[in-house]
């Protein structure tokens, strides 16, 4: 297939971060690092140019991870690539994922095209579904023990996904005004809407984590932070309302929301913030008012991302963690 390159956020990288973003440099040509921390770190950057031969892009976070997916997208179809990759920063490769991902994008036999790879969620030990597409509330269908093919959904996790250069100019630019959550959720519900053909290859596995899950029992929670809780809830109304004319997925915002808090109550610490933080964040959603949190309610997004209590820091993980849990 044509060149292709990738988009690699980092965010505050920890050295295990780092050691990622060398392994998929040792496997793709082009590859843009997009740098979404708070401050730039200049000799973390400058090493990564002149050492690594990594181009870097400073996005303070701008437009979230939307933000940085379109400005690292932007680059490489300046450079001519027909197939732009997007990995997360915690996301591991394997040394054939490029070549099994690229396989499967050209059997497709079509220059626009939205392909991820099976997600298998390490803290619960099994795979994402795929979610077909259809008219009536969408059956997901398991494919753990399925090792080839490629199974059509109506979205994919944006972490490992290949999105070629026809699809992009098709559908634009992700939403900046999303930041984080739902990001991946409504890209794949636009390109579903719009003829792209968006599917899962069970051929190529990556193991990846979301938040800091933890099981209990049949139900599990994600301790993500409050901040991320008001994307989460209102991005969820705002996306399956976009698309409910054609994927009738809209009615799910509701018991998602309430499934949140109800896991936040059972569950996490940090209640009072999180379930605030979901309340506002659907009732923004219902209004369809976007944008970043802290400029829309800049008082309670203050009081969200305070230090929490009980031992955890503002993600909600022990205070001595260390990792990624932004955009």
């Amino acid at each position: 297939m044509s060149d292709f390159g990738l988009v690699f956020v980092l965010y505050r990288p920890t050295a295990a971060f780092l050691d990622n973003l060398r392994k998929a440099q040792a496997l793709c040509r082009h590859v843009v690092a997009v740098d979404n921390s708070p401050a730039a770190d200049r000799a973390l950057h400058e090493r990564l140019r002149q050492v690594d031969g990594t181009t870097v892009l400073f996005n303070r976070n701008r437009g979230g991870l939307a933000g940085a997916y379109n400005r690292g997208a932007e680059l490489l179809l300046s450079r001519g690539c027909e197939v732009i990759f997007l990995l997360d920063q915690d996301s591991e490769i394997e040394a054939s994922f490029f070549d099994g991902m690229l396989r499967a994008c050209a059997s497709l036999g079509t220059e626009s095209f939205l392909v991820g790879p099976k997600i298998h969620e390490i803290n619960l030990g099994r795979c994402m579904p795929a979610i077909p597409p259809g008219r009536r509330f969408p059956r997901p269908r398991r494919i753990d023990d399925i090792d080839d093919g490629l199974f059509p959904t109506l979205f994919v996790i944006s972490s490992g996904s290949a999105l070629s250069a026809a699809a992009y100019r098709r559908l634009g630019a992700f939403r900046e005004d999303y930041f984080i959550e739902y990001v991946d959720i409504e890209y794949g519900l636009r390109a579903s809407s719009r003829g792209v053909p968006v599917y899962m290859n069970a051929a190529v596995t990556m193991r990846q984590t979301t938040g800091h899950i933890v099981r209990h029992g049949r139900l599990f929670t994600t301790h993500h932070p409050a901040w991320r809780r008001y994307y989460g809830a209102r991005n969820a109304v705002h996306a399956l309302g976009l698309y409910r004319d054609r994927w009738r997925l809209h009615w799910i915002s509701g018991p998602l929301a309430l499934h949140q808090a109800f896991c936040v109550l059972l569950f996490e610490p940090d209640k009072r913030r999180k379930l605030a933080a979901i309340a506002t964040g659907y009732l923004d959603g219902l209004r369809g008012r976007l944008g970043a949190f802290e400029d829309r309610h800049p008082r309670i997004a203050a009081y969200c991302k305070g230090p929490a209590r009980n031992g955890t820091d503002a993600a909600g993980r022990p205070s001595a963690a260390v990792g990624q849990d932004a955009p």
